[in-house]
């Protein structure tokens, strides 16, 4: 038996302004009281938003203390060779009731220099969506710096953003510099680098807290933006029944989902790195050393990278989100 296991982690709840929910009553977050959840913090190394392990002989530790004992066994050799006891990606639900903000994040060239952390890019999976919702992604074609101050001075933003509809199943990737904003009426999986840098171009005018507008950061995404990202970037892959498929492949991130209902066999001996599993719909054991973890709708667990054989068992019929880092884009 493998002395390390698939964890789970306490979920830390934000309330939002622009929050609801659907989180707490549709995927399983545990809230108290009427607050309005706009995001589910379910895997984070963030300063101050460490997760804090909930199941197993290691609850009670959190995501640094865990690799700084375990190293490459939980995260991979090469990855902890990188990041050390730093966990490299946050995994969040999230609910937008209101649309949420313009906004940018830098690269990690730029992130290094003004904030000694890392950049941020994304992805977003989506869960919910109401009849009509959008996703605001990069901009039209031909929007230059020049176009872009000018509406930034005349409060015309948004003319210049491509937007695409929102169906439930569809997925977005938003690299480091590509302006972007959630649509009201989505709800969605997000999976991005670890960080928590967000440049706001425009916030529709909304207060905060009953008190002025919420601060902007127009001069600092200037320099972060990146006016090439423009155009279509809806991802729309259907599933296929017990088959896993590639949703996105980039240097931060690989994202697979599978639905599934017959046992599937996974190994990852083909990669130095751990993996998450984002459950989607139902629920599915994780099946290890004659041992078996379950997994509910709107839980993530991670699977540490020493264990490189698993068996996924559907209770009936269940969806999930794959995630690891290809260990060989590890520079």
């Amino acid at each position: 038996m493998s002395e390390l296991y698939p964890l789970k982690f306490e979920t830390v709840l934000k309330e939002k302004v622009w929050g609801g929910n659907a989180l707490v009553n549709r995927f399983n977050k545990k809230a108290t009281g009427s607050q309005l959840i706009g995001e589910s913090w379910d895997l984070s190394a963030v300063a101050d938003n460490q997760s804090v392990i909930s199941n197993g002989f290691l609850a009670g530790n959190n995501i640094e203390e865990l690799i700084e004992v375990y190293m490459g066994d939980i995260t991979g050799d090469s990855i902890f060779e990188k990041f050390g006891n730093e966990f490299p990606l946050l995994i969040k639900f999230i609910e937008a009731r209101e649309d949420l903000s313009i906004q940018v994040h830098p690269n990690n060239d730029l992130a290094k220099k003004r904030h000694n952390a890392y950049g941020k890019t994304e992805m977003w999976y989506i869960l919910e969506s109401e009849p009509g919702s959008k996703i605001y992604t990069g901009f039209k074609d031909g929007v230059t710096k020049e176009v872009y101050e000018e509406a930034l001075r005349n409060g015309k933003i948004e003319e210049l953003l491509n937007v695409e509809t929102a169906d439930a199943g569809d997925a977005f990737f938003t690299p480091a510099g590509r302006v972007h904003a959630i649509g009201a009426g989505i709800v969605l999986v997000e999976i991005q680098q670890s960080s928590d840098i967000t440049y706001r171009i425009y916030d529709w005018n909304r207060k905060s807290s009953g008190k002025g507008k919420r601060e902007l950061h127009t001069d600092l995404a200037l320099d972060a933006i990146d006016f090439k990202q423009s155009g279509t970037n809806k991802i729309r892959l259907e599933p296929v029944i017990n088959k896993t498929i590639n949703l996105v492949n980039c240097e931060f991130f690989n994202t697979n989902i599978l639905r599934f209902n017959n046992a599937i066999d996974k190994e990852y001996y083909f990669n130095d790195s751990f993996v998450v599993y984002i459950c989607l719909e139902d629920e599915f054991l994780i099946c290890y050393d004659g041992n078996s973890e379950k997994v509910t709708k709107g839980e993530t667990v991670l699977l540490p990278a020493m264990i490189k054989e698993v068996t996924l068992k559907p209770l009936n019929e269940a969806s999930l989100l794959e995630v690891y880092i290809n260990s060989e884009n590890i520079i």
